[in-house]
């Protein structure tokens, strides 16, 4: 009689026969494909295989086809990639992995892949990075739905926010051919049916995090358990580059572009201005504590421009172009206008030195400031001089951090040693995330791109992984997050892309009822 251990791997060994695609080694021995590819890029080699219902996946290297092959990592079931960082060029490796079943089980090795890391020239390197950071939305997508995980390890726990995002991080997949068109179609459809049909919604718009299995609303706090319209403004950016990008004429772009027209349709803008002669969005609202969270936007340059823009243009229920004056720079203009100059550059509309710098991303993603402005300013010109204030603070370093210079430079909202902040001048300890230098890119290419190449050869083998760039990092307490965030990863790609393309930008200004808005607010030509 089989002892049940005995039991566990001929079941175990049989499921990777069927399921991970066995091949013969024409010797008598069976290995595993899992259809395994690595790739050789500048100073790495990268894995990518199948994965499945697994614990984990082992990943062993050695010089030569016939070893010894040693354990060099490993990474979650849920994560099929492997970005082994050498550091160096022209190194020749092999590779194979196993699966670890839920029993704890050690599959048979893979069969063996190699490859050769190699010098890249910038535009390699820059296609290298967007790479890497797309497999966030692509690999890591929730199996379900195809939504955005808040973050790694996040389990279905989906950001709306975040998926806008990783929408427009898919369109720049499929441009760049990481994905071919049809997947990335039918991905598409999967997420925008999940969306429309099991996603809870409020008076249209999502909730911050959405399970993305039931589709139902995880409360993002104690009274935040219902619509959230900025990270709603988010989700439909990309969602409207989606539409005008899946523009073929077949049954699955079809049904993309008419699913997003009825959501696009069905958000009520207007609810969120709490009375009917209302001139300031709200941003929350719950069906169990209606506006108890009681957050106004407006009054102060951030990340809600876009939010603002879409309710104006919303063709169903859109808010009074007056708003945006009322509303969005508010009556008194304090909190808004700024006027100063800081380490010679002038910054027209914002915080002191420019808050963190996800105020100049977020909403711009999609939507392009250059050659247009409205009263205050031209905001191509305003973020690329907050880009260029945040260089000058960490070239100067007032705080004295470990590090900081023309080359590492760059504060947000991210992970940090204690928790999770949003890093400005003004709030800064230390804490260095990849994503704010990289993301304003279009505004300052040769200072991004330089950044980028510190991070990556200088820091590299402590803040790179299987999606790209990680989190952040301190340099003060010799901390390197190992954390990705949705809301982090999604301007790498998207942003890089803009300022070698302007990809994201041509399809999201495509949409008619943008460029109508922004004739109804007063935005003019330059």
């Amino acid at each position: 009689m089989l002892k049940q251990n005995n039991i566990h791997q001929l079941v175990f060994y049989f499921t990777c026969v069927l399921a991970l695609n066995s091949v013969s080694s024409g010797q008598g021995r069976t290995y595993f494909s899992f259809l395994l590819k690595a790739e050789g890029h500048d100073s790495r080699i990268d894995l990518h295989w199948e994965g499945g219902l697994l614990k984990q996946f082992n990943i062993y290297r050695s010089v030569s086809t016939e070893g010894p092959f040693q354990k060099i990592g490993e990474t979650s079931g849920e994560i099929p990639v492997y970005s082994d960082f050498l550091g160096v060029n022209d190194l020749h490796r092999f590779y194979r992995i196993t699966a670890i079943n839920q029993q704890n089980l050690e599959s048979p090795p893979s069969r063996i892949v190699s490859a050769r890391s190699r010098a890249m020239t910038d535009e390699e390197l820059l296609t290298s990075v967007q790479q890497a950071t797309f497999r966030y939305f692509w690999d890591y997508g929730h199996p379900i739905s195809g939504l955005a995980r808040e973050r790694s390890g996040s389990g279905d726990t989906c950001t709306s926010g975040g998926t806008g995002f990783g929408i427009m991080a898919i369109v720049v997949g499929t441009e760049r051919e990481f994905v071919q068109r049809r997947e990335a179609a039918n991905r598409m459809l999967k997420m925008v049916r999940f969306l429309q049909q099991r996603a809870r919604r409020y008076h249209g718009a999502w909730s911050h995090w959405i399970n993305g299995r039931t589709g139902q609303t995880i409360p993002f706090s104690k009274y935040d358990d219902g619509a959230d319209i900025v990270e709603t403004s988010f989700l439909m950016q990309g969602l409207l580059t989606a539409r005008q990008y899946f523009d073929e004429y077949n049954p699955t772009e079809d049904e993309i572009r008419r699913r997003i027209e009825s959501l696009w349709r069905q958000v009520e803008w207007n609810w969120f201005l709490r009375e009917p002669d209302g001139k300031m969005l709200y941003w929350h609202w719950s069906p169990n504590h209606a506006w108890k969270m009681n957050h106004t936007i407006g009054g102060h340059f951030n990340e809600c421009m876009i939010t603002y823009l879409l309710a104006i243009a919303s063709p169903t229920f859109p808010i009074p172009a007056s708003c945006y004056e009322k509303g969005w720079i508010g009556e008194t203009k304090g909190g808004y206008f700024n006027g100063n100059t800081y380490y010679g550059q002038k910054q027209w509309v914002g915080w002191p030195m420019g808050g963190p710098l996800f105020f100049t991303h977020y909403s711009f993603l999609g939507f392009d400031p250059r050659g247009k402005r409205d009263r205050f300013c031209n905001y191509f010109e305003n973020n690329r001089n907050i880009s260029l204030i945040h260089q000058s603070y960490c070239a100067a370093n007032p705080g004295k951090h470990k590090g900081y210079n023309r080359l590492l430079w760059g504060l947000t909202a991210s992970d940090d040693p204690d928790g999770y902040k949003a890093h400005e001048p003004r709030n800064d300890n230390g804490t260095i995330s990849p994503t704010a230098a990289i993301s304003a890119m279009p505004y300052v290419p040769t200072e991004s791109l330089a950044a980028l190449k510190h991070f990556y050869f200088t820091y590299g083998r402590k803040i790179w992984g299987p999606f790209g760039f990680r989190d952040a990092f301190n340099l003060d307490r010799d901390w390197f997050a190992q954390s990705y965030l949705a809301i982090d990863q999604g301007p790498i790609i998207i942003m890089i892309e803009n300022y070698r393309t302007g990809l994201c930008w041509k399809y999201f200004m495509a949409n008619t009822e943008i460029g109508a808005a922004l004739k109804t607010v007063g935005w003019k030509k330059e």
